[in-house]
C-alpha cells in the first residue's frame, strides 16, 4: 500500500520540501567538510564559526538543540516521498509491460 494514494499530492509535497531542505543539508555538508579541512591544516581556532554553523548556531538564531532533528526529519520525509514516487512509477511501468 502506498504512503500517498494520490501521486499528484505526493509530487507536490516532494517539490515543496526539496528546495527548502536543500539549504540546511548543503550548509551541513559544506561546513563539515571545510571544518575538517581546517583541522587538517591546524587552523581550527580560526574556523570555529564553521563548527557553530554546522551544529545550527547561527548567532542571533540558535537552533543547535533542534537543528539535527529538523535536518533528519526533512531528509527522512524527502527520502520517503522520493522512494514512494519511484515505487509508484516503477509499478506502473511494470503493469504496462505485462499488459
Amino acid at each position: 500500500m502506498a504512503l500517498f494514494n494520490n501521486q499528484r499530492q505526493l509530487r507536490r509535497l516532494h517539490h515543496l520540501l526539496a528546495p527548502v531542505m536543500i539549504l540546511p543539508v548543503l550548509m551541513t555538508l559544506f561546513t563539515g567538510v571545510f571544518f575538517e579541512l581546517a583541522v587538517t591544516v591546524d587552523k581550527t581556532d580560526e574556523f570555529l564559526w564553521l563548527l557553530s554553523w554546522h551544529r545550527g548556531d547561527f548567532g542571533i538564531l540558535d537552533l543547535s538543540d533542534i537543528y539535527p532533528f529538523l535536518n533528519a526529519t526533512g531528509l527522512f520525509m524527502l527520502a520517503i516521498s522520493g522512494i514512494s514516487l519511484w515505487w509508484q512509477n516503477n509499478f506502473k511501468s511494470r503493469k504496462k509491460n505485462i499488459s
